[in-house]
Order: structure tokens, then C-alpha cells, then sequence
């Protein structure tokens, strides 16, 4: 995939991700400071620690003051359109989950050229796109939504999965990579139409 392409990916992701995090804080009335500081979060988390993982330092955000000046602004138009957003949960979790499909992609190509395998790269990608909202999510003194919900990490695996495969059969890869974006997007999307999750290791009748 051209680095150009890789790089415009990396763009949408953080927006979608700073999009979904200035939500997530003005639902939670935090002030504009706390929404700022919640947008970058979510939007740097991930690839921060991917970052940190791969050696790659000083980490991506830190090289490049583009992915600051791009949260910020969009954490600003975030803040003036709301008001104007009859369903914010509806538009958060669409960000959040156009956002989980970039940065995947993003993580797996970074992967890619270091030369790791498969898992690893797949596991770069997960990271990249999960552990933003983690830190989102304990910045906002709640339970990570990776941990509690419908299906969310396994979308960016299965996603990783299928991106390998149509790797062996030689589509292009901005195929491949728009092909990939989607399916993640719209395994996140089924998995809370129909409330698909995980199975549960606790049991309910229990529960305190």
C-alpha cells in the first residue's frame, strides 16, 4: 500500500477516534478542557502504545504535529456542532466504530513493515485501534468498553484475518484495505443491532 494512502488512513482514524472521544466527554459534562483532554486521549491511545511496543521512537504524534493540530480542531467543530446532534450516542458510536476499522488497518501495515507475522501484526492492529478508547473509557472512570460489551476487539481480529487472506490471493491493496475498513465497521455495527457478545464467565442469578 503507498505510505500516502497508509497515511491518509491514519488521518480519518484519528479523526473518527477524537470525533467519538469529544462525544463520549460532553456526554459525561466535562468542560472544554475535558473534552480536549479526552479527544486526544482516545485518538493517541492506542497508537501510543503500539508505538511504545514496536520501538518506534518517539512515538508517531510526537514526529508529526499535524495529528495534534487535526485533534484539536476536530475536537473544537465537535464541540460547536453538538448542540445541532439530536442523537449523540448514534454519532458517537459510528465514529467509534469507523475509527475501530482505520487504526486496525493502520497497526497491521505498521506491522507489516517491521516484518512480523500474521499474529503480531494483527495484534498490532487491535491495539492500535482498542486501546485508545481504553484509555478513554479509565480517564472517564468507567469499565472499558473492550471489556463489557458487544463485541469490539474480535471485529478488528476477524478483520486482521480476512485482510491476510485476500492478501494470498493477490487483490490490490487498496482493495483490500477498503474491503477490511468495512468489515470491521459493519461487524461492530451487527454485534449491536443484534447484541452479539462474547460469552460470559460469570453467572447472572449470582450477581450482586
Amino acid at each position: 500500500m503507498p505510505s500516502q494512502f497508509l497515511y491518509i488512513i491514519d488521518i480519518l482514524g484519528t479523526i473518527a477516534f477524537a470525533v467519538s472521544g469529544a462525544f463520549l466527554a460532553m456526554d459525561r459534562k466535562l468542560d472544554i478542557f475535558g473534552v480536549l483532554v479526552i479527544s486526544f486521549a482516545t485518538a493517541i491511545g492506542g497508537g501510543t502504545l503500539r508505538d511504545i511496543l514496536i520501538g518506534n521512537l518517539p512515538v508517531g504524534w510526537l514526529q508529526n504535529d499535524t495529528t495534534t493540530i487535526v485533534i484539536f480542531c476536530t475536537a473544537i467543530v465537535s464541540i460547536f456542532f453538538a448542540k445541532h446532534l439530536k442523537k449523540l450516542s448514534t454519532t458517537l458510536f459510528l465514529f467509534d466504530a469507523l475509527g475501530l476499522g482505520l487504526f486496525t488497518i493502520v497497526g497491521i501495515e505498521l506491522g507489516l513493515t517491521k516484518q512480523f507475522g500474521m499474529g503480531i501484526c494483527i495484534a498490532l492492529g487491535t491495539i492500535t485501534a482498542c486501546f485508545g478508547g481504553v484509555l478513554r473509557d479509565v480517564l472517564l472512570n468507567q469499565i472499558p468498553l473492550l471489556f463489557r460489551k458487544e463485541i469490539y476487539a474480535m471485529g478488528c481480529i476477524i478483520g486482521g484475518l480476512i485482510y491476510f487472506l485476500l492478501r494470498k490471493i493477490h487483490l490490490p491493496h487498496d482493495v483490500i484495505t477498503i474491503v477490511c475498513i468495512l468489515i470491521i465497521f459493519f461487524i461492530r455495527l451487527l454485534a449491536v443491532r443484534y447484541k452479539i457478545s462474547l460469552p460470559q464467565v460469570y453467572d447472572n442469578d449470582n450477581k450482586k
